[in-house]
């Protein structure tokens, strides 16, 4: 039992190896280096999300070095606010994309892995904002919530929640980002289309 107990050990390294040699071929990088003072919660890490399922071994945020550059001066922006941003996705495999189509296959919510996401190119993010104590502010609902109160033009929100939003979406719009109609949390980077998928 020992022997097969180090032998998967020496497996999953070996894999968590070529994940990673894979990802800095891709030409990735890692959040936390390129946008200091950002913190990552990667909802797909877990089972603590809409799908209800973990998706993901690697529990880094993962970017394209122009997106991640881009986030980390919004980042500094919002630093100087009082403020931080907390990353609940960044780049997505192709392959979950697969598998979360199957479990909701609403092109309004979910992209059709057939075409391929933003998030799929290392492009894309989905992002709150909290205080210096990490505390999330009040953005009218949660991450993952598909309804009609996660658009843009969701009506009945707070004052707060309205003031949150715009505010998040004013400062990643001024770097570079674009926002999703459908998600509040949801930003592309502008320059999207020039990334191919990654699987």
């Amino acid at each position: 039992m020992h022997l097969l107990a180090a032998l998967t050990s020496i497996g999953a390294l070996a894999a968590l190896v070529l994940l990673s040699t894979r990802v800095t071929d891709a030409g990735l990088t890692d959040l936390s280096k390129a946008a200091p003072g950002v913190l990552v919660d990667l909802r797909y890490a877990t089972a603590d999300n809409f799908f209800r399922q973990k998706f993901y071994t690697d529990t880094r945020a993962l970017l394209r070095p122009d997106t991640a550059k881009k986030l980390a001066a919004a980042q500094k922006e919002f630093k100087e606010r009082g403020l931080k941003l907390k990353i609940w996705d960044a780049w997505r495999p192709l392959r979950v994309q697969r598998e979360m189509w199957k479990v909701k296959p609403d092109a309004n919510y979910v992209a059709d892995p057939a075409r391929g996401s933003r998030h799929n190119r290392g492009a894309a993010v989905d992002v709150t904002l909290v205080d210096n104590n990490g505390q999330e502010l009040d953005m009218g609902n949660g991450f993952d919530d598909f309804s009609p109160r996660a658009h843009l033009d969701a009506a009945g929100l707070t004052d707060a929640a309205q003031k949150n939003r715009k505010l998040l979406r004013d400062v990643m719009e001024r770097h570079g980002f674009k926002p999703l109609r459908t998600e509040w949390w949801h930003y592309d980077d502008a320059d999207w289309e020039k990334y191919g998928l990654l699987e």
